[in-house]
C-alpha cells in the first residue's frame, strides 16, 4: 500500500477546544492538497467551512462529543444541524454511561433515533474502547452491525480527548469474532507516529 493510499483514508481532523479559524483553514488546506478521506472538525465551523471549500471538501463531524451522555434528543438535533450546515458524516459517541451500566436496549434505542436523523448520511459510532471491558467491546459491535434494524454503520474505537487503547491487533482479532468487517480509526501523530503502523492498521482491516 503506497502512501497516497493510506492517506485518502485518513479523516484529517482538529477538534481541539481551541481551535481558531485559522487553524481550521489549514488544516482544510492541507486536506485538499493531499486529499484525505474527510476533515473532522467541530460543528461551528461547519458552515463558514462549507461556504469556503464547497464540494472540494467532505466534511465530519462530531455529536455528543467527547463525553457522550447528553440525551438523546440534543444528539439528534445536534445530527440535524450539522447536517444542514453541510456535514456528510456523523461521528456519534456512545452513552458510555449505558454501556457500563448494560443497559444495551437504551444504547441500540438511541443509535436508531440519531440514524434517522443522519438520513443518508454516513453515522459512525465511537465507542470510546478505552473505558470498556471486552465483553462490553463484543455487545457493542453487535449493537452496530448484527442488528440490522439499527443501521449504524461503522464503528470507532475512540476519540482524541480520552486515554489512548493502542492494542488494534487484539481489538481487532475480538471485534472480527462478532463481525467480519471491522472499521477502526486512529488520528493524531501520537496514534499514528510512522507509515508503518498505518499501513499495518488498513490491512489489518481499517478502511477509514
Amino acid at each position: 500500500m503506497e502512501e497516497k493510499d493510506i492517506i485518502k483514508l485518513i479523516d484529517h481532523t482538529q477538534l481541539q477546544a481551541d481551535a481558531t479559524w485559522e487553524d481550521i483553514v489549514s488544516l482544510c488546506d492541507e486536506a485538499v492538497k493531499y486529499k484525505t478521506a474527510t476533515v473532522c472538525i467541530p460543528p461551528t465551523y461547519l458552515k463558514r467551512v462549507h461556504d469556503k471549500y464547497g464540494d472540494d471538501l467532505k466534511l465530519c463531524t462530531v455529536i455528543g462529543f467527547p463525553l457522550g451522555y447528553s440525551c438523546t434528543a440534543s444528539k439528534v438535533v445536534e445530527a440535524q444541524e450539522a447536517i444542514k450546515d453541510g456535514a456528510l458524516e456523523i461521528d456519534t459517541v456512545v452513552n458510555i454511561s449505558d454501556v457500563k451500566n448494560h443497559r444495551y436496549d437504551e444504547v441500540k434505542k438511541e443509535l436508531e433515533e440519531i440514524r434517522k436523523a443522519c438520513g443518508d448520511k454516513l453515522l459512525k459510532v465511537i465507542i470510546e474502547t478505552c473505558y470498556l471491558t471486552e465483553d462490553e467491546k463484543k455487545e457493542l459491535c453487535k449493537i452496530v452491525f448484527l442488528r440490522s434494524d439499527t443501521c449504524a454503520y461503522h464503528l470507532r474505537h475512540n476519540g482524541s480527548y480520552h486515554r489512548s487503547d493502542k492494542r488494534f491487533r487484539r481489538r481487532n482479532a475480538v471485534f472480527s469474532a462478532v463481525y467480519q468487517m471491522i472499521i477502526t480509526k486512529k488520528h493524531y501523530k501520537e496514534l499514528i507516529s510512522t507509515n508503518d503502523t498505518a499501513k499495518e492498521m488498513a490491512e489489518n482491516g481499517a478502511p477509514e
